[in-house]
């Protein structure tokens, strides 16, 4: 994978650039729409393409290794063959998934035993087999296997949990050197800053990463529970330290403003669930703020569903039609829903990427910020 940092704003640590895969290019800052199970939740791929302009997608390791499975996913040619996208594809390596099941899973210096949330059959993730599931799956970019530490985790608690991931990147670094992609394109592994809110723990752990010179470094274990300013205080930490050529991912975040404030803060790549998993309880994005499409205020509005315009290309469903949807449990408003924030947030990173290059971004954002987080 080749980086390459184009615009360097001069009153914050924002950037833009390029990455280039062999399925193709992906400009930043930008926003991964999720697709769990090998499909972004109420969307056609050629909204994803057309109307919001998709770049990357993500796929989810745990998921897909349960269902529809190894067998399937080889015998498909990869998960870009089996759910017809030609562009690249991120996965995670299934770490959060097996962390949010605390009930059911066993963690240890081998790797996790999990039971699936589907059957209750029992499972494990090792740093090698986890290699050779991103290796069926095909994804363009890996994520390496690590333990996500919960955002309120003592010191003691959090120096073990970050001990451990680096004992499973080392072994998963091993393997995934001693492998072969499956599919005739290259593939490339983020290894994943832990360390929860200690500083001392953040900065061993970037340490630890950059010895490896991967294509690029992922941040995880925030937003996980611990307050928004100690995010950003780690943020504003680690980000100076990881190479800079080479892009940085902020895991599973999260709201509009927390992605501003990470581009501010030398941030490259963001995911999360919010924008679709809200969409389909009736929360939308705008330029304006966020909205509740199930209150009454919206049965008579006729307005479009934005009025800076971002929502769709060629569509212009008013506030009323959508309410009406959603208290009539119809499906189209989730599908509505979800195209409209996944085209806002496509819309908020393209729009930061332009003040970077234009050299106003700090002032920009803090204004933004402002009017993306009020309540309609």
């Amino acid at each position: 994978m080749r980086f390459e940092v184009h615009t360097k704003d001069q009153h914050s640590s924002a950037r833009t650039g390029t990455f280039t895969t062999d399925h193709g290019s992906v400009s930043t800052p930008i926003f991964m729409p999720v697709g769990t199970v090998g499909s972004v939740k109420g969307v056609y791929h050629r909204d994803l393409k057309d109307d919001i302009d998709a770049e990357i997608i993500l796929g989810n390791t745990y998921h897909l290794y349960l269902r529809p499975g190894l067998d399937t996913l080889r015998k498909a040619g990869g998960l870009h063959k089996f759910e017809s996208w030609d562009r690249p594809i991120l996965t995670d390596s299934g770490g959060f998934q097996v962390f949010s099941l605390a009930k059911i899973r066993k963690i240890s210096e081998e790797g996790c035993t999990f039971q699936s949330h589907i059957d209750g059959s029992r499972h494990i993730f090792t740093p090698e087999n986890n290699v050779e599931v991103q290796r069926i799956i095909g994804s363009d970019i890996m994520m390496a296997l690590d333990e996500c530490c919960p955002g309120d985790a003592d010191y003691r608690y959090a120096e073990k949990s970050l001990s451990l991931t680096e004992k499973w990147l080392g072994r998963f670094v091993e393997h995934f050197h001693r492998t072969d992609p499956l599919y005739g394109y290259d593939q490339c592994f983020f290894p994943i800053i832990q360390g929860c809110v200690y500083p001392e723990l953040r900065r061993r752990a970037v340490e630890n990463v950059v010895k490896y010179d991967a294509d690029g470094y992922a941040i995880g274990g925030l937003a996980v529970g611990e307050p928004t300013e100690k995010m950003y205080e780690m943020l504003e930490l680690v980000c100076p330290l990881m190479p800079k050529d080479r892009p940085r991912y902020l895991m599973g975040v999260g709201t509009p403003a927390n992605i501003l404030e990470g581009i501010a803060r030398g941030v490259d790549m963001f995911d999360c669930v919010m924008p679709t998993r809200n969409a389909r309880n009736g929360m939308l994005f705008t330029w304006n703020g966020v909205m509740n499409m199930r209150n009454a205020k919206w049965a008579d509005d006729f307005s479009c569903l934005d009025s800076e315009g971002t929502s769709f290309v060629d569509h212009n469903y008013t506030k009323a039609y959508l309410r009406h949807l959603f208290i009539a449990k119809e499906m189209f408003a989730s599908m509505i829903a979800t195209e409209h924030n996944l085209a806002f947030y496509l819309d908020l990173v393209r729009q930061a990427r332009a003040h970077i290059e234009a050299g106003d971004f700090a002032s920009w954002k803090d204004e933004a910020v402002r009017r993306v987080s009020a309540r309609m």
